[in-house]
């Protein structure tokens, strides 16, 4: 597999560590954005682009990708406002579009399981939700975008609750308090606490490296290579 690498920060030189490992060729690197426009050509010569940039350049990239029906695997967070439509313009143009905010195998184990424990406490109103993410103090945004899918799953299976926010100024009932902090050199850790008067339920997942985060995009650009239209890591996984 030839794979153009766009943004090469942290996640980005893992990746490239991780194609390397399993034998796929990187074909292009785009270390700055800004450049992009001037190397689209070489685009051609790849199979699959794999993106991990910023919020305010992952749209454009992306389409320019789409446009050059280059097939492309994203895990920029931060930008979802654009991602409908951007989902609608990979049909239209009959692109291959992969959308993940954590590529991590055990994350999307974890988004599983939020979701079947959503539905089960839905019957009991005594438990209280909140999530808890924890990031390395170079992420820019917060909440994380993982804490956001892990919300928005909650809203959709829960049935009370309407929308997150990213503190709590008041109790009210049907709104996710979801907390954020800094430390410096943590991957990435999330839970999610279900709480009544005489118990507490949760769920937590610790990342212990990038370097899960970077197989599973590899993972994900090698079964979207060959396919067109709209995809996640459910797809990719197998996961109902």
């Amino acid at each position: 597999m030839k794979v153009a690498l766009i943004g090469y920060g942290k996640m980005g030189k893992e990746v490239e560590n991780v194609c390397r490992e399993l034998g796929h060729e990187i074909k292009l690197i785009i270390s700055k954005t800004g450049s992009f426009i001037s190397l689209v050509h070489d685009l051609n010569s790849c199979d699959v682009a794999i993106e991990f940039t910023q919020p305010e350049s992952a749209y454009e990239n992306i389409k320019i990708c789409i446009d050059h029906g280059l097939p492309v695997v994203s895990g920029t967070t931060g930008w979802m406002n654009k991602k409908k439509e951007l989902e609608k313009y990979c049909l239209e143009k009959k692109g291959s579009f992969l959308y993940a905010s954590n590529f991590s195998v055990g994350v999307n184990m974890f988004f599983y399981i939020n979701q079947k424990l959503a539905a089960l406490c839905s019957q009991f109103p005594e438990y209280e939700v909140k999530i808890k993410e924890i990031h390395h103090t170079s992420k820019v945004d917060a909440p994380s975008g993982t804490a956001i899918s892990l919300a928005e799953d909650i809203i959709q299976e829960h049935g009370r609750y309407q929308s997150w926010v990213t503190e709590m100024s008041s109790q009210r009932k049907n709104i996710i308090p979801v907390y954020s902090e800094r430390i410096q050199d943590v991957p990435g850790t999330h839970e999610v606490v279900y709480e009544s008067e005489i118990d507490t339920i949760e769920i937590k997942h610790v990342a212990k490296s990038r370097k899960g985060f970077a197989y599973g995009a590899v993972m994900a650009a090698e079964w979207l290579q060959d396919r067109k239209g709209v995809y996640s890591m459910k797809e990719v996984l197998g996961l109902p």
